[in-house]
């Protein structure tokens, strides 16, 4: 009986450091504009803030990671903070956008790009349509803190949306790794189909997650045999994990047991974590990539 412990490796996402594929600065967390007035005795509320690169355009969001709760998604509420002698008679659009990447970056060329976009949800946020919709806690105290030029936008995610997820890279790959991202782009133009300029434009990386299930399944095992031509007797392999659900970080135990009833030598033993994903896009295909891996002699 042997036993090998595996390191799950993270996997890497979109949402991690700073929004490469953005315009202006990387969002950073600010506090609440509660705890600026020493005698508010408010409990404290993070706030995600980015700006265009000309500073013309501000969205606040109060979080990035958006939960799919199997029968709805939380809606992404925040507050878009304008420039009025800027903006003049222009709108501010918002969009919330889906991306699927199944190809290298490298191997994007003559205009084919290997990056199906979706647009999931847009809205105007300014000049306000008129939305009886009320206002969130977080727009609310947003709106009081920064003025009258500070205008609400919600946006209310399908619950069929696939949720953010990234295929681990094989040896050798570079560039964004493929998979699925979704953005919260806010912007100046004359109508929600203009070319957004990066100059007065906001683009956020966001998540829509799923909690894994909170009830583990059984014990996963599994058990082979191997049979050599002309030969009466059998390997027996048996393999087991401690647990069916693992995290990032994790460590992955995994009890091996080898009965060799045959006269053939036994010289190593490997073991292999492979990343699966079925993808449907033009046809179903499945990849497949190796992200852990040990081996004993």
């Amino acid at each position: 009986m042997s036993s090998r412990k595996l390191e799950s490796p993270p996997i890497s996402n979109q949402y991690s450091g700073s929004n490469a594929i953005s315009s202006g600065k990387s969002p950073v967390p600010s506090p609440d504009p509660d705890i600026d007035d020493p005698s508010s005795k408010r409990q404290a509320t993070r706030v995600f803030k980015k700006s265009s690169s000309n500073g013309k355009i501000t969205v606040y969001l109060g979080k990035r990671d958006f939960v799919d709760h199997i029968t709805h998604v939380d809606p992404i509420d925040g507050v878009v903070l304008i420039d009025p002698d800027y903006v003049k008679d222009r709108k501010v659009f918002g969009h919330v956008l889906a991306a699927f990447r199944y190809g290298r970056e490298d191997l994007d060329v003559l205009g084919l790009t290997f990056r199906k976009d979706l647009y999931l949800a847009s809205e105007q946020i300014y000049p306000s349509t008129g939305s009886d919709r009320p206002l969130t806690r977080l727009q609310e105290r947003l709106i009081k803190k920064l003025g009258p030029y500070a205008f609400p936008f919600y946006f209310e995610v399908p619950p069929h949306c696939p949720a953010s997820v990234s295929l681990q890279p094989a040896p050798g790959d570079t560039g964004k790794p493929c998979g699925v991202d979704y953005e919260l782009k806010a912007f100046v133009g004359e109508s929600q189909d203009d070319k957004p300029h990066k100059r007065n434009s906001v683009r956020l990386a966001i998540r829509k997650i799923m909690y894994a299930p909170s009830k583990l399944g059984e014990q996963p095992s599994i058990e082979v045999s191997k049979e050599f031509m002309m030969k009466p007797n059998k390997i027996h392999l048996e393999a087991s994990l401690d647990k069916e659900l693992y995290h990032h970080g994790e460590t992955i135990s995994v009890n091996v047991h080898v009965a060799n009833n045959s006269n053939r030598t036994v010289k190593k033993i490997k073991v292999t974590v492979r990343q699966f994903a079925d993808i449907c896009l033009f046809s179903t295909a499945q990849y497949k990539c190796t992200v852990a891996e040990v081996e004993s002699e």
